[in-house]
């Protein structure tokens, strides 16, 4: 444990930072889940729910990219792909 008082500082705000983006990970990994939930079990009400869920899914992304806990890069190609899985899904119907 650190007993200078920067350091004690540094690690409160390293908990604080890490609780923080855990929970906006877990936010982002959530909403991804309930899309390809969605996606995997094309049942009749599945497709209806899909543009919902993807506009929570890219919003759940595009926040954790604002905030830095992913690249803008991971956060556009995760868009896309999702974007791609659910337009093929609409077509495929």
């Amino acid at each position: 444990m650190a007993n200078i008082k920067s350091s004690e500082k540094a690690n409160r705000q390293r908990v604080t930072r890490t609780a923080r983006n855990v929970a906006q990970t877990t936010a982002m990994r959530t909403a991804i889940k309930k899309l390809r939930a969605a996606l995997g079990g094309q049942s009749k009400g599945a497709a209806k729910n899909l543009g919902p869920l993807l506009k929570s899914a890219v919003q759940a992304i595009d926040k954790a990219a604002s905030k830095g806990v992913i690249k803008k890069g991971t956060a556009s190609r995760s868009v896309s792909r999702l974007t791609v899985a659910v337009s093929s899904a609409g077509a495929a119907k």
